[in-house]
């Protein structure tokens, strides 16, 4: 019994925010394989497969270590009015990290939990967004997309693809 207890002792423990930080390094390589943002200008893209889903990618901004992003469908909830599921993105080029910090799912944070929320709270709901994107950086990496179906709005517009969701990033 103490032989096992002494085992257990050695073999650390990775805790929910260590888990967290994992997760952002995952979502980091999943974004960076799939649209390579780093590297795309200011402005809105659209990612098409053929399969009527076109996935929309806002570059917000191009900071020097981050760049900031917003990654929707062209389909909008009918009661808001915002494009759902949307999910606000930070990527931290310099620690390979990449942080879903927002996401619209038909609901905002605050309705989820609460204004004032304990930390645990906070940080079960960034693990909660965080393995959404995850989830849907996987399944859009497997339908198809990816830097060869992106196209920036303006040259999606001109070869045919469908229309894009007319939000701005100054609408929030």
């Amino acid at each position: 019994m103490h032989e096992v207890a002494a085992r257990n002792a050695v073999i650390p423990r990775l805790g929910r925010f260590g888990w967290l930080m994992a997760l952002y390094a995952e979502n980091f390589r999943r974004m960076t394989r799939l649209f390579e943002p780093a590297d795309l200008e200011a402005g809105r893209y659209v990612s098409t497969i053929g399969d009527g889903l076109d996935v929309q990618l806002d570059v917000l901004h191009q900071h020097v270590y981050t760049t900031e992003l917003r990654l929707t469908y062209g389909v909008i909830d009918p009661v808001t009015g915002e494009p759902d599921p949307s999910a606000f993105l930070r990527l931290y080029r310099d620690a390979k990290q990449a942080e879903a910090t927002h996401c619209y799912v038909g609901r905002r944070w605050q309705d989820v939990i609460g204004m004032y929320p304990p930390p645990a709270e906070v940080l079960d709901h960034r693990m909660r967004m965080n393995t959404f994107l995850g989830k849907w950086l996987q399944y859009l990496a497997e339908s198809g997309h990816g830097v060869a179906t992106l196209r920036r709005c303006g040259e999606a517009a001109e070869a045919g693809v469908g229309a894009a969701t007319a939000w701005t990033p100054s609408q929030g």
